[in-house]
């Protein structure tokens, strides 16, 4: 079957970029359950199919999925699209309320760990190599209600027992400050390197979120060259944008357009060659249409800063200058129009 692409007024290179497959649907908020109409999965292939520049497909492992999966499978043939990511559904489900891999019920641990592993074999089946796995619920709420550091080890066991199982397979951890837990264990990029040493397997690494790092007050662009100097364990990237004070899930660039020039720039440094996958909640939007305007956003932006001086911007870094960092952004936005 033929999908027709929306058109695009650059032409069209391959790109490695993705999207959550559920993006290009509707979601829904704390008020509202659905703000436009549902989609079956093959409707939800079908449209991520006419967004322009997405090779890969993210897959976000719910049991309405898995309960489909025959469906997914055909679709990713039909398509040509890439499975990129699956991510496993450890914070949607009731018996995760206490924690997942940190649950204080051994049960709930085990189960975690289970469902990590299932995870790793339908990835197998699909000839994906990445597993994700977003810790929202290991945390906690109140003051005196956790362990610090009985639950990080049960983390860290957890995790290292399902990297073992299939060596093949990597598991990238997901890191945020909070959501929906008031505090999340792995809350910003230096906990999460110091995670990765405890758990020790090669094939364990972090997914940086664009906009996780925006809510935990980091920058998006040192925390690429953090996780790349202490162990180059950058495994997946999400990209969106908020105001920082939330995890809004917007149209990548429409808030940080200047912060993504410096993080696409240490993206290419480190020479990050893996996958950016659009994980943003339109609401009231769209969402084809919004992931549509992401990736012509992300094209953009990606291709300024490939066609600027990476030699020059190094030289730039060593002056620390920052009247010519600005001068630089200026010239770099406005190619052209500006002195």
């Amino acid at each position: 079957m033929t999908f027709t692409k929306i058109q695009s007024k650059k032409i069209e290179m391959k790109k490695n970029y993705s999207v959550f497959l559920g993006n290009v649907g509707s979601c829904s908020d704390r008020y509202c359950a659905t703000y436009g109409k549902s989609f079956s999965t093959e409707e939800l292939f079908r449209r991520v199919a006419t967004v322009p520049y997405l090779t890969g497909v993210d897959l976000v492992l719910t049991p309405e999925l898995v309960n489909d999966w025959q469906t997914v499978r055909r679709m990713l043939d039909e398509t040509g699209l890439m499975p990129i990511s699956l991510a496993v559904d450890h914070f949607a489900q009731a018996k995760w309320k206490q924690g997942a891999f940190t649950s204080p019920n051994l049960e709930v641990r085990k189960s975690a760990v289970e469902d990590t592993k299932r995870a790793m074999d339908l990835a197998a089946e699909i000839n994906c190599d990445l597993v994700t796995i977003w810790p929202g619920q290991d945390g906690y709420d109140y003051i005196f209600q956790a362990n610090y550091e009985q639950e990080r080890t049960w983390f860290a066991d957890g995790i290292r027992e399902a990297c073992q199982y299939n060596k093949n397979i990597r598991i990238a951890l997901e890191y945020k400050a909070k959501e929906p837990r008031n505090r999340c264990y792995l809350n910003n990029t230096a906990v999460t390197i110091l995670i990765l040493d405890e758990i020790g397997e090669a094939n364990c690494g972090a997914v940086l979120d664009y906009g996780h790092v925006l809510l935990g007050y980091e920058s998006p662009a040192e925390a690429v060259a953090l996780l790349h100097k202490y162990g180059d364990r950058l495994f997946h990237v999400h990209i969106n944008d908020n105001y920082r004070l939330w995890d809004d899930d917007l149209i990548v660039g429409s808030v940080h357009t200047l912060e993504y020039l410096e993080f696409l720039y240490w993206l290419r440094r480190t020479e990050y060659n893996g996958f950016m996958t659009i994980d943003q909640y339109p609401y009231r939007e769209d969402g084809r249409d919004a992931v549509t305007e992401s990736a012509e956003w992300l094209n953009i932006l990606e291709s300024l800063v490939a066609d600027a001086d990476l030699n020059g911007i190094s030289e730039m870094l060593k002056r620390k200058d920052a009247i010519e960092a600005s001068r630089f952004m200026r010239k770099l936005l406005f190619k052209g129009m500006t002195k």
